[in-house]
């Protein structure tokens, strides 16, 4: 039984998402889907590559991944499939998979599987689906497509490192409201040497110490630490760090090391 995973900006709340279901389970009706989340924000492919990122690695080898994030067709747009650590992967060519992976993937081809483009309404289904299901039974990347050499590059914001200070912003907020940034934890221990530290954000909000779990200090009171991630996070003890902080996607933090 092959695995497919869905990571979509599709939602909840229309038929497409039980489409693409549909069409996937008729191609392949002993499949197991698992949804990653169809809850990105339209057409925000950085965002699900944070979340597609730190997802694919807890899967099984051979493990496919369908990525429904900016596929309406266009003249100008390539759907592509890729096989990268064992796993494969299934989008457009729309800068996605730079931001997915840190090395150069493996093997990448160019969809050739296409209909009639007049009547190519919705890509997930008039397309990656049928790749999706082709690998999840096994099949080969090659039977597929055409290989290509390189895939749309895009960049993301990095930290800015001065001598004894990282300025880095917030990159997501998770369902419970924890604010997590683009520094990681290699980052900041490269640049701390067991120092001590004084992490800055909004004007006048500070932490001072790194916490090991949510539930180090008393319910309500703010802290820091290295999630599941592996990436700065901003939290609550049991609240909702983004609002009541006042913290929002792009906002700037700032950790200062002290001699």
């Amino acid at each position: 039984m092959g695995i497919i995973t869905l990571t979509t900006d599709l939602g909840s709340k229309d038929f497409y998402q039980s489409a693409l279901k549909g069409s996937l389970l008729s191609l392949m009706p002993n499949v197991n889907l698992v949804d990653i989340t169809h809850e990105v924000p339209s057409f925000n492919i950085s965002y699900a590559a944070f979340v597609l990122k730190n997802a694919y690695p807890y899967f099984p080898k051979n493990t496919v991944h369908l990525i429904g994030i900016d596929s309406v067709y266009s003249e100008n747009t390539k759907y592509i499939a890729i096989k990268h650590r064992d796993h494969f992967f299934v989008g457009a060519d729309n800068g996605i998979f730079s931001l997915l992976f840190d090395d150069v993937p493996e093997d990448v081809v160019e969809l050739n599987i296409m209909q009639d483009l007049k009547y190519l309404h919705f890509p997930l289904v008039d397309i990656f689906v049928k790749a999706a299901t082709h690998l999840a039974k096994g099949g080969r990347l090659k039977d597929i497509g055409l290989p290509v050499a390189e895939i749309e590059q895009k960049m993301l914001l990095h930290p800015v490192i001065e001598r004894d200070i990282i300025r880095g912003s917030v990159v997501y907020i998770d369902t419970f409201c924890n604010v997590i940034t683009n520094i990681t934890k290699d980052l900041f221990t490269r640049i701390q040497k067991n120092r001590d530290f004084t992490l800055y954000f909004r004007k006048s909000e500070t932490i001072t110490q790194l916490s090991w779990h949510y539930n180090e200090v008393q319910e309500g009171e703010k802290l820091c630490l290295f999630g599941i991630s592996n990436h700065l996070e901003i939290a609550i003890n049991k609240g909702k760090a983004s609002g009541l902080l006042g913290l929002h996607l792009g906002d700037i933090v700032r950790v200062e090391f002290h001699p």
